[in-house]
């Protein structure tokens, strides 16, 4: 009896062992030790609140501050597998830029890696920030912060839709000249600030300046790297010899921060969604403050 006593109690301490184990029952999916490929990854991981938990990311990965401080595993485009290796990643989080045959090695070797693509539209980003969350433990949070997101973003849409759409030209490169399109997000940054996208007849974003000029936009805006001292403020001097351009005329040719406009958060895309919206609509928005 005394035997039978001890074995099971043994058998109850194994147990709860195995119960409180991070590889049993709910915990087993939790990574404790992320690493990431790419910019917005590792600004969702931080907005998470996991920040903690990230191990390496890429030179790129600049914001928030804390990002430049872990170490670094290449570029987006080119990762040291070895380097990785090192980190002992739970988890790698890989973008579209993540080249394929680096994605199956790490697979190969045993590593859970999830690959995001790049999000046709602010929904999209939103669903992969949930993504994100479930993947690292965090779905109830992240499902907060979209709800608030989307708040956001559909107060800024109600205010907007009633009003006059101005034409607007959003430039997200050059050489050759490059602007949003449907199906993409930057696309939404527009409509949803209620302006009318000039080059909403293209599935490509590549353009002419002559198209550009000849749909005479009202508002410009350029999310391209560098200032008003580099590549931005060069387009934006560009723009200003065309002085038959509404834009030009009425002196509403922009330069804006491209991190945020191209690789969003669903934070940032609203943040940066209400920012332009004041572009287009500066005296709406001045009396919605």
């Amino acid at each position: 009896m005394i035997k039978l006593f001890v074995n099971l109690m043994l058998l109850f301490f194994l147990v709860g062992l195995l119960a409180a184990s991070p590889c049993f029952g709910s915990g087993q999916d939790i990574p404790r030790r992320i690493v990431s490929l790419g910019p917005i990854n590792t600004e969702n991981v931080f907005l998470l609140g996991a920040g903690d938990r990230l191990v390496g990311d890429t030179i790129y990965c600049v914001r928030p501050e804390a990002a430049r401080k872990k170490t670094k595993i290449g570029s987006v485009m080119q990762i040291s597998i070895e380097k990785i290796i090192s980190l002992h990643p739970d988890i790698i989080l890989a973008t579209a830029l993540t080249r394929t045959e680096q994605v199956q090695k790490l697979r190969d070797l045993g590593y859970r890696v999830i690959r995001f693509t790049q999000p046709g539209s602010f929904a999209e980003i939103c669903r992969q920030f949930v993504r994100l969350g479930k993947a690292l433990g965090l779905q109830e949070q992240a499902e907060s912060i979209v709800k608030q997101a989307r708040a956001a973003v559909e107060r800024i849409r109600e205010a907007t839709a009633a009003r006059p759409k101005p034409k607007v030209f959003l430039q997200v490169g050059t050489r050759p000249l490059f602007g949003a399109v449907p199906g993409s997000f930057i696309n939404d940054f527009i409509t949803l600030a209620g302006g009318k996208n000039i080059i909403a007849d293209q599935s490509k974003g590549t353009t002419r300046l002559e198209k550009v000029i000849s749909l005479n936009p009202d508002v410009i805006i350029i999310a391209i790297m560098g200032s008003e001292t580099g590549i931005a403020g060069d387009e934006k001097r560009m723009w200003q010899k065309f002085d038959i351009l509404n834009a030009v005329r009425n002196e509403r040719v922009f330069i804006i921060n491209p991190d945020l406009a191209c690789s969003p958060s669903p934070v940032t895309f609203a943040k940066t969604l209400a920012m332009i919206a004041r572009i287009i609509h500066p005296d709406l928005m001045e009396s919605a403050k």
